[in-house]
């Protein structure tokens, strides 16, 4: 229960005690409800006297006041919602982490262009006769006595500290790394517009779930109206039985009329709970504490034809430009598969140094040169090369069949969009042709022309035509959303229109 509903309740409880019926009918809006109580008191001739206790006054404007200063300091905006999901939903986390390793795989690849350079320090020990001429010679220590068969065969243990720097370059590969260079520029910049996609998913989310704990919070504001309205209404009908005005059966259908009604009110409330779940799930946060929202006022969006709204989805959506990428970044893929049939010349050195010990003097050595290389039976490229290739041919078919798709969401999200608002233009003009008809329906009832079963049909008629005008509102506003998600166009400044 919000702090604004608490205190609501609170005011009609002290408004109840003080029993001034006037004043309550203009706190509690409860036409229907206002209106049996008046006819009660005019059929049985007994007025309300008002209350002058100047404390209780006091206790429901304090209500009244401080009711309204936390609506204004709670109340979360659509807006408030996005930013926080953004900001919270996992699965921005999961798309942002996405694009951080495309960014890296890009610098990654970039690294196969400059040089590589490593340096190593290498202590051994060992008397394996070509080890041992070898280190003597790199240590510039051999002499006369060591050309002895006995000692090149049988040579005594010898150690060796050994310092190297090594370094090699690629200075040409067929183009092979610049190509793929680019295939990893072109996948990052897939996985940014993949990342803009699920933003603009989340958004959607957020603003689907905020409307559905709109339109639950208005189904219990009615149907609590609708349950003290059959109070109301059994409370007279209990009257007219016991003098006489009325049968037994009108109580026993004024109590199920009542049980109905509670029913109902227990499912809104449910609706409501269910609601505030999807919108915390959308904005991710479990733990988010239901606080007012800002109502979703009506309103009449512009619209474009559908040929304009299908060119704007295919150059504005998102998921579409993270395909094309996707799809240049493969056939360049396929590119660097091909130059690795090509010849590679590379360019490597070494220097070293190596000693006896870290004390004694030793010798050095170095050696550069260029390598030029080509693969006479690449077959392991080949299979390489078909891979890449089906890869593309795989990426190719999900565009074309994407761009399908895109046409049909967006042909639907404009014709629905198109009926949700003539939908909410009839569902305005009945609601007010039923509010009409309750009203002659009263005017009946007072004149003793109708009975309570056709004003209760009445209030019900009323009743489904405020819910069906609301759904049609938030249906409204939530197409418009749908048709902005579908053409690539729905940002958060755009869903901040919405309200």
């Amino acid at each position: 229960m919000t702090l604004v509903t608490a205190h609501r309740k609170a005011l009609i409880c002290l408004i109840t005690e003080c029993r001034e019926d006037k004043y309550a009918n203009l706190v509690t809006n409860r036409s229907v409800h206002d209106f049996i109580l008046m006819n009660a008191q005019k059929r049985t001739g007994h007025a309300m006297k008002p209350n002058r206790n100047p404390t209780k006054w006091l206790l429901i404007f304090c209500c009244i006041w401080s009711s309204g200063a936390g609506a204004q300091t709670t109340e979360m905006t659509l807006r408030q919602a996005i930013d926080r999901a953004l900001g919270q939903n996992p699965e921005a986390a999961v798309a942002g982490a996405n694009e951080k390793a495309a960014t890296a795989s890009a610098r990654l690849t970039r690294t196969s262009l400059f040089p590589q350079l490593s340096f190593t320090e290498d202590i051994s020990r060992g008397d394996d006769p070509v080890y041992a001429f070898g280190t003597r010679l790199r240590q510039r220590q051999f002499t006369q006595a060591d050309f002895a068969l006995n000692d090149l065969n049988r040579p005594q243990p010898i150690g060796n500290f050994s310092t190297r720097f090594s370094g090699s370059w690629m200075a040409f590969d067929s183009f092979k790394t610049q190509k793929a260079i680019r295939s990893a520029d072109l996948m990052k910049k897939s996985a940014e517009s993949n990342a803009k996609a699920v933003n603009q998913k989340i958004v959607l989310d957020v603003v689907q779930a905020y409307e559905s704990v709109l339109y639950a919070e208005r189904e219990i504001g009615v149907a609590q109206h609708e349950k003290e309205t059959a109070a109301a209404l059994l409370s007279t009908v209990q009257e007219h039985v016991k003098a006489g005005l009325a049968v037994e059966s009108d109580r026993m259908s004024a109590e199920v009329n009542v049980a109905a009604r509670m029913q109902e009110l227990i499912a809104a409330q449910g609706d409501l709970e269910l609601a505030w779940a999807q919108l915390r799930v959308a904005i991710g946060d479990t733990e988010l504490q239901t606080v007012p929202l800002r109502p979703i006022e009506p309103h009449t969006f512009p619209s474009q034809a559908l040929d304009q709204e299908l060119a704007t989805a295919a150059k504005t959506r998102p998921d579409l430009a993270a395909l094309r990428d996707a799809q240049s970044a493969q056939a360049t893929a396929v590119g660097a598969a091909k130059s690795n049939f090509g010849p590679h010349v590379s360019a490597y050195g070494n220097w070293e140094e190596d000693l006896g010990s870290p004390t004694s003097s030793g010798g050095n050595n170095w050696v550069a040169g260029v390598q030029i290389g080509i693969d006479i039976l690449p077959f392991g490229k080949r299979a390489k090369l078909a891979r890449e290739t089906a890869v593309k041919q795989r990426v190719d078919a999900q565009l074309a069949a994407y761009q399908q798709q895109v046409r049909l969401v967006v042909s639907q999200a404009h014709i629905h969009r198109k009926t949700a608002e003539l939908s909410m233009e009839t569902a305005r003009a009945a609601m007010e042709q039923s509010a009409e008809s309750l009203r002659i329906l009263r005017n009946r009832y007072t004149a003793g022309l109708a009975t309570i079963t056709d004003l209760l049909r009445g209030e019900d008629a009323e009743r489904e035509s405020q819910s069906n005008y609301w759904h049609s509102v938030y249906g409204n506003a939530a197409a418009y959303a749908e048709l902005l998600y579908a053409t690539g166009t729905l940002t958060p400044d755009a869903a901040e229109e919405l309200q």
